[in-house]
């Protein structure tokens, strides 16, 4: 471009905005928050915390370099039916939680909602077994009750 054909004078602040709007647009977190696209497509539909119902337990294998085997669960949302997998936090935290219990999740602070650390694919951990914290369960402070 030529210097004399940007307009950058002192009449150009209807030109420098118009094209400033057409540009967010190639800015990712602006045209999903304009867009509504991040509570369109996630499960817990832009709340902190969703409640659901353990399906079944599941081992995810680590990512490299590590070799681990996560324990997860899968879990049916009550509000909107769908499935998601939640990590159990914790040593021996597993063995708390059984087949239809009920169980709060919240996003298990990855970079922009997404995975964190070496867990493919899981994007929620989980805090609460029948409304008991999971953290007291494996402390030992607190019982689980029965449904």
């Amino acid at each position: 471009m030529e210097l004399s054909k940007v307009a950058n004078g002192l009449n150009a602040a209807r030109k420098l905005k118009k094209s400033r709007q057409k540009f967010r647009w190639s800015d990712i977190d602006y045209k999903k928050r304009e867009l509504g696209l991040r509570e369109r497509t996630d499960p817990l539909e832009g709340a902190p915390q969703g409640k659901g119902i353990v399906l079944e337990k599941v081992g995810i294998e680590a990512k490299q370099p590590n070799s681990a085997i996560r324990k997860c669960v899968k879990v049916q949302l009550i509000k909107n039916g769908r499935q998601v997998t939640a990590f159990a936090p914790g040593e021996g935290a597993i063995s708390y939680i059984d087949e239809h219990d009920e169980v709060l999740i919240e996003g298990i602070g990855g970079m922009r909602g997404k995975a964190k650390g070496d867990i493919p694919g899981v994007r929620y951990k989980v805090i609460k077994v029948n409304r008991v914290a999971l953290t007291e369960l494996i402390a030992g402070r607190k019982e689980k009750p029965l449904r």
